[in-house]
This record gives C-alpha cells, sequence and structure tokens, in this order.
C-alpha cells in the first residue's frame, strides 16, 4: 500500500523581524506541512539581497520539511517594511527568488493585528524594539504610520524607553534634572556604580550598545517601585499607544463601533501593570467601544492567515491553521 501524498503546499507564511524569523508552508485546507525558525531580518544594516540570503536558509529547510520546491503563494510580513514603496521593492526581490506564484509584502505588524483577529478588522499597536500601528478593514482599507523613528513623529519602543531613562538619568545624577532611582538603578544592572560610568562605559564601548535593550525592564521595575520619573515615562508611553490606536480608528471610521484593538509586542505583552491599567483606562476614555486585547499567538500565523485570506480559503481552513499554534491564543 503506497504513501498517501501530502495535501498541495499553497502559501508560504513569513514573519521576519528584527531578532528572529519564522516561516510555515500551509496548504489551502490550512495544514501546517512545516515550519523552520531563523535569524533576523535586516536589510537596512545588511542590504536587501544578504538578507534575503539570511532568510533563504528557513525557507530551504521548511521546503525539504514538506516536500515541495515551491508554493503558489508567498505572504511575508517582514520587519523593516516601514513604508508602501519598501514592501514593494521587497516584495520584487522575493518574487525573483522563485518560491512562491505570487507575493505579498507586509510590515510585521500586520502579522500581529491579523493574528489575533477571527478576520481582517482591527486595529493593532506593536511595542518592541520600536512602536508600530496597522489597521485593517475586510474591505482592504488599511491605516498605518511609517513608524521609522523621532522623524516620523514616533515616540516609545523598548530603544526609545531605554534612551529615555538614561537621559534622565544622567541629569538626575549630575544636578541638571529632578532625583531619581534610575541614575542607581540603571548603572547597577551592569554592575556599576554611578550613571557616569556606564555613560563612560557605553561611550567607550565596554558595555555593547546592543546590550541597551536591557534597561527597559529596569525602567519599568523602577515605576513600579514608586519613582515618580520613572513613572511619567511609563504614562507618556500608555498615552502614545491610545493616541496611535485612537487615530487608526479614526482614519478607518470604526471609532464608533465595537472594534478589538490588539496589543502585541516585547513591551505589551509583559503585563506591567501601570502601563496595562493606563491603556485601558485611556482608550475606556477615549475610545470606549474599543475590545483591548493582548496577542499572543505567533506572529507567523498571522502571515498565514492572511496568506489564506488572499486566495479566498474559508473560515474551516483558517481554523486549522490557527489551531496548529494553540495554545497561541489571545487573552482579555
Amino acid at each position: 500500500m503506497g504513501l498517501t501524498a501530502p495535501a498541495p503546499a499553497t502559501v508560504l507564511a513569513i514573519d521576519a523581524g528584527n531578532s528572529k524569523t519564522d516561516v510555515a508552508v500551509v496548504t489551502g485546507a490550512g495544514e501546517v506541512l512545516a515550519t523552520a525558525r531563523g535569524g533576523g531580518f535586516r536589510p537596512p544594516a545588511v542590504g536587501v539581497a544578504a538578507a534575503l540570503d539570511a532568510l533563504a536558509e528557513p525557507v530551504a529547510r521548511a521546503f525539504a520539511d514538506a516536500g515541495v520546491g515551491s508554493v503558489g503563494h508567498v505572504s511575508a510580513c517582514l520587519a523593516n517594511a516601514d513604508l508602501p514603496v519598501e514592501e514593494e521593492q521587497l516584495a520584487s526581490a522575493l518574487h525573483a527568488r522563485a518560491w512562491g506564484a505570487s507575493v505579498e509584502v507586509r510590515n510585521d505588524t500586520f502579522a500581529i493585528l491579523r493574528a489575533g483577529v477571527a478576520e481582517p478588522r482591527g486595529v493593532a499597536v506593536v511595542c518592541g524594539a520600536g512602536i508600530n500601528c496597522v489597521g485593517m478593514r475586510p474591505d482592504g482599507r488599511t491605516a498605518r504610520f511609517p513608524a521609522i523613528g523621532r522623524i516620523s513623529g514616533d515616540w516609545g519602543g523598548g530603544w526609545g524607553l531605554a534612551e529615555e531613562a538614561l537621559w534622565h538619568a544622567a541629569r538626575a545624577e549630575d544636578g541638571r534634572g529632578k532625583p531619581t532611582s534610575l541614575a542607581r538603578t540603571l548603572p547597577a544592572h551592569f554592575g556599576l556604580p554611578s550613571m557616569y560610568a556606564l555613560i563612560e562605559a557605553l561611550h567607550l564601548e565596554h558595555v555593547d550598545q546592543d546590550r541597551r535593550h536591557e534597561l527597559t525592564p529596569v525602567l519599568f521595575a523602577t515605576a513600579a517601585d514608586g519613582d515618580p520619573v520613572a513613572g511619567a515615562i511609563v504614562t507618556r508611553l500608555a498615552e502614545e499607544v491610545t493616541v496611535m490606536a485612537t487615530v487608526a480608528l479614526t482614519r478607518l471610521e470604526l471609532l464608533e463601533e465595537e472594534t478589538p484593538v490588539l496589543l502585541g509586542g516585547s513591551v505589551l505583552t509583559a503585563g506591567h501593570p501601570q502601563l496595562d491599567d493606563g491603556i485601558r483606562a485611556l482608550l475606556a476614555a477615549r475610545a470606549p467601544k474599543a475590545d483591548v486585547r493582548v496577542v499572543t499567538a505567533s506572529p507567523v500565523l498571522g502571515a498565514a492567515l492572511l496568506g489564506l485570506d488572499r486566495l479566498g480559503s474559508d473560515t474551516r481552513a483558517q481554523e486549522r491553521a490557527r489551531s496548529h499554534w494553540e495554545p497561541a491564543r489571545h487573552t482579555r
């Protein structure tokens, strides 16, 4: 008796972030044939060609495990695809790799949004290394921000919070700013006695610059201990998240309708009570019909669902794909 051939692969789902990449090969019926993980996707740092070369490694492993050489559609949600023109450029580069007959590239924030909802309808705010917000409606309309840093009006994200904490701590120690325990807790994280010592260590690269993100949890712990300066930074982040979500809801004409507002990324899923309570209180006042949820589902699920949406797959296929990543579900 011969072996049953696997169902044909229809979607290559890619969720590529700055630190890691997840890929999955999925059939049109929502069956996940294979998954693989690779390193970060950083075209600005290494160039598009090198970034895609790195992406090719987990894709090749997933294809080999699935027993396929290509798919019908590539659904790629990519970090650093911040502008539509960048999405178009990356889609063209991916198409040249011949991994699929068609290619659609979106910013990786769309993957978190789609992973957290049963239909492509809602708004997601993501705060990890950076901060971003996107929204979508089933009719294809979207809302988004450039989200490329201070030049596009952004404030927040893990890196930005660490910088803000360092700024206040430095000024507290030398007398230019208000007193704050951050002047003690930030250098103590690296076993250093003062902010001066930490400033020197960062400037001379005795502490790797990439380790600055480690200071974000220290900021939240200091705020939780009652430090007013650290607490003010957390309050400002709650305001930024609320503003982004409210503007996206308004653009999509969803402010007056019950609509999911999804929170994702390492900062917003860490369970910081002051931040969580602040966001919910502000949204309750400004967007009272917002259904606030924290997304814990794997973002590659969102990329897969966007691919199945593109192909017109039914809800059973979507639920079958979703079940592969359970218990990765959203929580209220």
